[in-house]
């Protein structure tokens, strides 16, 4: 049955039971307002609010990589405050976690690798992991943190941010100018003409490396002499005066940070809106050109406005996405219509991570992951209850994060994850003695079963809320009670059988 209208003035489907909530509980922000007015022009109803027990799993696992605790559910869903949407997103922006995860973002990006074809090695990885670390605990400047990037010199163990010219697979100035184009303005040069990208080049054409009488150690430094490369070019096709510059790359950060640079606050606020709603308003994050334009301009460039006046305050575009209706939707759509999901009309489902995945499952079953890394060092021991989200290098890895779509970190592209279920990774949770060991170990079965299984309903709640952030149904409440009174196996085994099903459920799998 059809009630209401929706704020686009379209006919809004019923509220969806156990996802959705109705009325809306928090109100419209500006970034609402701009996608209603797109919605509205095309048609299209926005989704209704998700429920408290969706808002919960999915900014715990947006923001810090991970299911919330149950207990934690509890209190949330228990609450009645009208700010708690807002208070726990706050709360979530300063964990340790979130700087783990968003670390892990921003490594994929800058190819934090130890062996080839990046080739850092394990001691400069640390550094640099270290660094990105901190500054994302921070919270440092986005416009500092690229400068510090684009203009450090010196050891790769003692300045971590050299690394960033040295975790290329081409060291020269064209490979430099393409990496330095995709990660700071979500551009892929390659595409430019001929005489824009050898301009970008030349800013970088006199950088060099030298090795020093420790093991794995270089030095990055502005060779003095000058350079037989083209004349320095910005990418807007202005040229560059470089007389007199001890250090080009200086000229080019000064020129990338400008308030009114048309690359650099759109590139990292696009990425931003695509890592917290599933696609950003220019897809791909890293191709953005005049030829590919973003979904709803007006909201791009809001959204670049409040960066720049936010002094590049990166938490700050965080807080504005999160605590708009847009980010809180529901993830049942209310339209059919194809754009509906490029015009942010709801919640997109996407599973999670490899890495967040892999640390859910090592939670909740009690057996973690078991690195590797393809060619052995001596400093890459990584603890057995070592976060998989908090791992420095991308050459540390295991089958499983192969299997689940885990980047390799050679590009920087964004397209290096993915996240699209395959039959292999349905096979792995269905069949897997891995799954089988997990489950059998876990405390959330072996210590919860025998005794808590003496009250059904209290494990069955525990179980739920421990993998899916919610209460079970009356109907699903009443398909285990006749599960477990009809195959006569102990309370343990209906235990396992309920939380291999649960797991495997796209519920469980999704950020939804």
């Amino acid at each position: 049955m059809l009630v209401g209208l929706c704020a686009a003035g379209c006919v809004a489907a019923a509220v969806t039971l156990p996802f959705e909530c109705a009325p809306w509980p928090i109100p419209t922000n500006h970034i609402d307002e701009l996608v209603l007015a797109v919605l509205q022009q095309h048609g299209i109803a926005p989704a209704q609010a998700c429920a408290d027990a969706v808002f919960i799993r999915r900014v715990y696992l947006d923001l810090i990589g991970s299911v919330p605790p149950p207990d934690t559910v509890r209190r949330f869903l228990q609450e009645q405050r009208p700010d708690k949407r807002a208070e726990l997103i706050n709360a979530l922006l300063v964990r340790e976690e979130f700087a783990d995860y968003w670390s892990m973002q921003w490594c994929d990006l800058l190819r934090v690798k130890s062996e080839f074809p990046i080739n850092l090695w394990p001691n400069a990885v640390q550094a640099y992991h270290h660094w990105i670390r901190a500054a994302v605990r921070e919270n440092m400047p986005y416009d500092q943190f690229a400068r510090e990037l684009l203009t450090a010199s010196g050891s790769n163990f003692r300045e971590p941010p050299v690394n960033f010219y040295r975790a290329l697979q081409g060291r020269d100035p064209a490979a430099i100018a393409d990496a330095v184009a995709l990660t700071f303005m979500g551009a892929r040069s390659s595409q430019w003409p001929a005489e824009r990208r050898a301009g970008l080049a030349a800013f970088f054409a006199r950088i060099s490396y030298k090795t020093t009488a420790e093991w794995k150690e270089e030095i990055v430094y502005v060779n003095p002499a000058p350079s037989n490369w083209p004349a320095a070019l910005f990418p807007d096709d202005a040229p560059a005066d470089l007389t007199g510059a001890a250090d080009p790359r200086v000229v080019f950060a000064d020129w990338l940070i400008r308030p009114d640079n048309p690359w650099f606050a759109r590139a990292v606020v696009n990425r931003i809106w695509a890592w917290l709603c599933g696609r950003g308003l220019v897809h791909e994050t890293d191709d953005i050109r005049p030829d590919n334009p973003p979904a709803n301009p007006a909201l791009l460039a809001y959204l670049e406005q409040e960066l720049v006046q936010a002094r590049y305050d990166l938490r700050h575009v965080y807080r504005l996405i999160l605590t708009s209706r847009t980010y809180q939707q529901s993830s049942i759509p209310c339209s059919t219509n194809p754009l509906a999901e490029v015009l942010c009309a709801y919640y997109p489902v996407r599973r999670m991570d490899a890495e967040v995945l892999a640390d859910a499952l090592g939670l909740l079953g009690g057996v973690h992951e078991q690195y590797s890394s393809a060619i052995p060092e001596p400093f890459t021991f990584v603890p057995q209850d070592q976060r998989t989200t908090a791992l420095a290098d991308g050459s540390i890895t295991s089958p499983f994060l192969d299997l689940f779509g885990r980047p390799a970190r050679d590009t920087g592209l964004a397209s290096e994850r993915n996240n699209q279920p395959t039959a292999a990774q349905r096979m792995y949770l269905f069949n897997a003695s891995d799954m089988q060991r997990r489950l059998e170990r876990g405390g959330l079965v072996r210590h919860g079963g025998a005794p808590a299984w003496r009250n059904r309903r209290v494990a069955l709640d525990t179980l739920y809320l421990t993998l899916l952030s919610r209460y079970p149904t009356p109907a699903e409440v009443a398909s285990v009670e006749h599960y477990a009174t009809t195959r006569g196996m102990s309370r343990q085994q209906v235990a396992a059988d309920v939380a291999w099903a649960l797991i495997n459920s796209k519920e469980f799998l999704y950020r939804h």
